[in-house]
């Protein structure tokens, strides 16, 4: 019979990533680099991919100001070998993989009947497809070890309707099942599959909105603290997923939204 450990017979888990390596997709800029940043100051080493490479100068730079070794990956995620070939990449100049951040994603604002298929399949590719393949592409690696975080990046337009991002909508919550699935594949080998859902942001991508002071109110009055995130916001929500304190958390969403989604009467 197997007996009930004690309630005082353990090692409080770290949210230090000293010793880890993480690899963050869109990590050059927005949301992706602010979790990049958020891993470095907890103590990971990181590579960041991006299509970019004046953004990755910049990006490299400010992970090696923080004291943490960095690698710059250029890569379109898109591409056929791109997961495989980040991913060895960065497991060979670190010597391992620990964290996996798939935050690259682009977003199209139109009806829904104004898509082209040309329009929702890049889309699609960027947001679903080379997510799950860089997940499919970490695997071995993770697994081989006993030991991974693999974390996607969603929206808070999973459980909100919003209009003119149908096809965005649709890609993030994709990545939401994908989620789901994948942490029970892994689960019993140490690998957690989580998700992080920001709310309205203010980045590079949504500066147009958040610079204007009539678009910035209206967006801002759905928000119970009355104010849009920006990139640090998310630093809780990341370190806690990719460190040993969130072994036993997977298949999960964790919205970082100011509170949004959690108001009654949820209105875009």
């Amino acid at each position: 019979m197997t007996s009930r450990p004690s309630d005082t017979d353990f090692a409080m888990p770290s949210l230090r990533l000293d010793g880890r390596v993480a690899l963050v997709t869109g990590g050059s800029r927005g949301i992706g680099l602010g979790i990049a940043l958020a891993l470095a100051h907890a103590g990971a080493d990181v590579a960041l991919v991006s299509r970019t490479a004046s953004d990755l100068d910049r990006a490299s730079q400010m992970v090696q100001a923080i004291g943490r070794r960095v690698l710059a990956v250029p890569a379109d995620m898109t591409s056929e070998d791109a997961p495989v070939r980040v991913v060895e990449h960065a497991r060979d100049h670190f010597g391992r993989l620990d964290i996996v951040v798939h935050a690259a994603g682009i977003n199209v604002r139109q009806p829904a009947v104004e898509f082209s298929r040309e329009q929702f399949a890049q889309v699609m590719r960027v947001n679903v497809e080379s997510g799950f393949f860089l997940a499919q592409a970490a695997a071995p690696v993770m697994r081989a070890q006993g030991h991974g975080r693999f974390i996607a990046v969603t929206s808070v337009a999973t459980k909100v309707a919003l209009p003119n991002v149908s096809v965005y909508s649709m890609s993030k919550s994709a990545l939401g099942a994908m989620v789901r699935a994948l942490a029970i594949e892994w689960a019993k080998d140490g690998v957690t599959v989580n998700a992080i859902a920001p709310g309205r942001f203010w980045t590079s991508m949504t500066d147009a909105v958040f610079s204007n002071p009539e678009l910035h109110e209206s967006a801002v009055s759905v928000i119970p603290q009355a104010r849009p995130g920006i990139p640090a916001d998310l630093a809780g929500a990341a370190v806690l997923l990719a460190s040993d304190a969130s072994s036993y958390i997977t298949g999960q969403t964790l919205f970082v939204d100011g509170g949004w989604t959690a108001s009654a009467g949820v209105r875009a």
